[in-house]
């Protein structure tokens, strides 16, 4: 699969507005609209920012200062060598919220997004104000359940990308079929999702070079680290209850992160803690059931801000 311009796949034309900003020591781009409190969106695999398509402008109307941005490794964001643990991924959403002009602001995150929105609400909680967490339970909860049970069948292909080079390999091959794949396997019985678009754009951005190898070494993280000392004392940090507000939205079919698997987050939650459970939806709910999920978002957000 040839490599596509970066611009022209990444920043897709919108409403919202385009700009790449320095943090951590890197650069990462992102989309943002409207002006007032910051509401942080963070996408998951096998995507990038413009899974908030829906939710930008909702956001922006509603009040608030919405910016999605494209993870280390993805999209426009630099595609460094290393930094795909938890605790570099938190040193770039705290450094993009103050490259913001804030020190703190609300996390919504999907997949790897919300596991990070969770990990930074411990490691960094200064800076978080609430977290709203799509389709990820709480990492110590996935370390759980992953040892055995249906959990752990479901998360095949985290365990097949271990080995090096060749899943990248697969990821763009017969032009990104297996990105294709991820998306329709993933999102519930009967769904719409994805659509020719979004498959296009997904295999797009994920054929932009090394985004496959980076997209894949946060799973790779995951895995090693927990032989690892480091994986050892996040597993220790993250013992530490997330004291600020929660929002938990899971769709009902999702085959990936499964939903008995994602309630058991509860209990790793001090602090104010909504669960809702998105019927229609798997893996992708803000995609599959978008004013669904946006109505129960903003919600939510009015309940804990002042726009």
């Amino acid at each position: 699969m040839s490599t596509p311009a970066l611009r022209d796949v990444v920043e897709v034309p919108g409403p919202w507005r385009h700009r790449h900003v320095g943090a951590n020591g890197a650069q990462f781009h992102v989309a943002e609209m409207g002006v007032g409190p910051l509401v942080l969106l963070l996408h998951g695999f096998p995507e990038f920012w413009w899974t908030w398509r829906h939710q930008l402008p909702a956001l922006a109307e509603a009040g608030y200062r919405a910016v999605a941005m494209d993870l280390r490794g993805y999209g426009g964001s630099d595609k460094t060598p290393r930094g795909y643990d938890p605790y570099t991924v938190g040193a770039d959403i705290t450094g993009v919220v103050r490259a913001l002009g804030r020190r703190s602001a609300v996390l919504v995150g999907h997949g790897w997004g919300g596991f990070f929105s969770w990990s930074t609400a411990v490691l960094r909680p200064g800076h978080v104000e609430a977290i709203a967490v799509v389709s990820m339970a709480h990492p110590l909860q996935m370390r759980q359940a992953l040892r055995s049970g249906p959990q752990r069948a479901a998360a095949r292909h985290a365990l097949r990308v271990q080995v090096p080079w060749r899943p990248e390999r697969a990821l763009i091959a017969e032009q990104g079929a297996a990105v294709d794949d991820l998306l329709h396997h993933w999102s519930a019985p009967g769904s719409d999702f994805p659509d020719p678009e979004a498959s296009r754009r997904y295999r797009e951005a994920l054929a932009i070079w090394p985004a496959p190898h980076c997209s894949l070494e946060y799973h790779r993280w995951a895995f090693r680290s927990l032989l690892r000392p480091d994986g050892h004392r996040f597993a220790v940090r993250m013992r530490e209850p997330v004291e600020v507000p929660v929002l938990q939205v899971h769709g009902l079919s999702d085959p990936a992160v499964l939903p008995e698997t994602a309630r058991g987050s509860r209990r790793y939650v001090s602090g104010d803690y909504t669960w809702v459970g998105v019927d229609g939806a798997g893996h992708f709910p803000q995609e599959e059931q978008a004013p669904v999920v946006t109505e129960h978002l903003l919600s939510w957000l009015a309940e804990r801000t002042c726009p």
